[in-house]
């Protein structure tokens, strides 16, 4: 194929060009040749909301390294469609692909409040805060029409229940009352996922994605009032984005952030496929860079599951990286950890009548 052709038939607007094999099913469908007269059905990239009844909605989180208790989502596949998101693997576990699926399919828990409102009434919950975003991002497109996470947000609120919550999308600021109100308690922080400023790479490498200057606004207006809201840099890709951390940092900071994070990038399982492919379509001139410096950092590939090391890298690509956050962050003031939400206040709604 050649490079127009290449480009004619480009997937603009999504992350992923094509659909990775499903490693839990048994079959699966392949296009081996262009000319192949068989039948064939493209990939239908038009978003699809699908309402399920979901069984559960709060996890436990067991891995050590990503700093939360316990998570939940209200929606499974992401339209935003990052194209190095670790979260693609999962789709693979409710019957579809790690690839365009993932993006273009997109499960609506939309019994999520109740199953948030039966887990947080059971009475063996110990208070501990529970992530929002743990693994999709709940602000994407969906949440304009379906509002799962501001009810998740309300019963949060009724229980005195804090929530940390990681987005890249503006359209948080719909609940700019409702988290303002919980800050007030210490109820909630937020991290504003920014990974690079170049607009040319994000509308590739994030494309259902608000505007970097959109972000700093987030931040902005959630700062003013009150809500704590910090920066997330992540996955930074050496020869694609790491050169911009410490503007981004002083960015966040002026615009009014007051901690921080960052992970390096890795690809695991299907995504490591979906993100080559990507590579070698949208940079050309720079993927076999790019590739071995992400290589370099893994001890030769592309993916370390090491916990504690996995989200960091290794070698001297992952170390500047590492001193570059830790000297800039230092410098402008995003060093320091969140501050602690309160765990304290949690009731559940008619407990203050036991005594009686």
């Amino acid at each position: 194929m050649t490079n127009n052709e290449q480009q004619d038939d480009y997937k603009k607007g999504r992350g992923a060009q094509f659909n990775t094999p499903n490693k839990f099913l048994k079959t699966t469908q392949v296009k081996d040749y262009v000319e192949g007269i068989d039948e064939w059905t493209e990939p239908n990239v038009q978003t699809q909301f699908i309402e399920v009844d979901a069984k559960s909605l709060v996890n436990k989180v067991e891995s050590p390294d990503v700093g939360m208790f316990y998570s939940m989502n209200p929606y499974m596949g992401c339209e935003h469609g990052c194209i190095y998101c670790y979260a693609r693997n999962s789709f693979e576990y409710w019957g579809y692909s790690a690839g365009l699926d993932f993006e273009s399919k997109i499960l609506i828990k939309k019994n999520a409040p109740r199953l948030l409102r039966q887990f947080l009434m059971h009475p063996k919950w110990q208070c501990v805060p529970i992530s929002m975003s743990g693994n999709t991002d709940c602000y994407q497109p969906a949440e304009k029409e379906y509002r799962l996470t501001r009810q998740l947000l309300e019963v949060c609120s009724e229980f005195n229940q804090p929530i940390g919550l990681i987005t890249k999308n503006a359209g948080v600021l719909r609940d700019k009352d409702l988290l303002q109100d919980m800050a007030s308690r210490r109820l909630v922080s937020i991290l504003m996922s920014i990974t690079s400023f170049n607009e040319d790479l994000r509308r590739v490498m994030e494309p259902r994605t608000t505007t970097n200057k959109q972000r700093l606004r987030v931040i902005e207006e959630l700062s003013k009032v009150g809500v704590q809201t910090g920066l997330m840099l992540g996955p930074m890709i050496p020869g694609l984005n790491e050169h911009e951390m410490p503007a981004i940092i002083k960015a966040a900071s002026e615009a009014g952030a007051t901690f921080s994070a960052y992970t390096f990038i890795r690809l695991n399982g299907s995504v490591k496929f979906l993100f080559h492919d990507w590579l070698y379509k949208n940079f050309p001139d720079r993927a076999d860079k790019v590739w071995h410096l992400i290589e370099e950092a893994h001890g030769g590939k592309v993916n370390d599951s090491e916990f504690g090391r996995r989200m960091r890298g290794e070698g001297n690509v992952a170390k500047l990286i590492a001193d570059q956050y830790k000297t800039y962050t230092k410098k402008y003031g995003l060093q320091h950890e969140r501050l602690g939400l309160d765990c304290s206040q949690f009731k559940r709604p008619g407990e203050q009548m036991k005594l009686f």
